[in-house]
């Protein structure tokens, strides 16, 4: 596997940004849901109600373009934690991996949001069950 690999003292000097990149992230999904749900219950309630008079323009473009936008700036909030090398596993609550090798062997240094610091591990294949305290 081609990844970058972390030891446990690396991981979490990189965890502080990493929290604030997730809080960024956190933020912008709650922000997308709530707006989408908004869209939803206006496109149901449009529907309902009328149609569109011919040569109108559409009612919902505006909200759909503001969709649009928020859903490439959320990818790139995603991409920012692949670009840093590690696996962002969970918006909420957060849960992070950080690819690393402990007696030869490739694990992944996990840190769920909440702790204070990236403490345990687990196999690739393992997965967050999978957790034990690392050495």
């Amino acid at each position: 596997m081609e990844h970058k690999l972390f030891t446990l003292s690396e991981a979490n000097a990189l965890l502080p940004q990493l929290k604030e990149d997730l809080r960024k992230l956190q933020e912008a999904t709650d922000q997308f849901e709530r707006l989408y749900i908004e869209y939803q219950q206006a496109k149901e309630s449009f529907r309902q109600t009328s149609g569109l008079p011919s040569g109108s323009l559409d009612p919902f473009f505006e909200l759909e373009s503001k969709l649009d936008f928020m859903k490439i700036e959320t990818d790139l909030l995603i991409e920012n934690f692949t670009r840093k090398g590690v696996l962002l596993k969970m918006i909420n609550p957060g849960l992070i991996d950080f690819p690393a090798v402990l007696d030869g062997e490739e694990i992944l240094i996990c840190w769920k949001e909440g702790e204070e610091s990236a403490s345990h591990y687990h196999g690739w294949h393992d997965g967050f069950a999978g957790r034990k305290p690392f050495p």
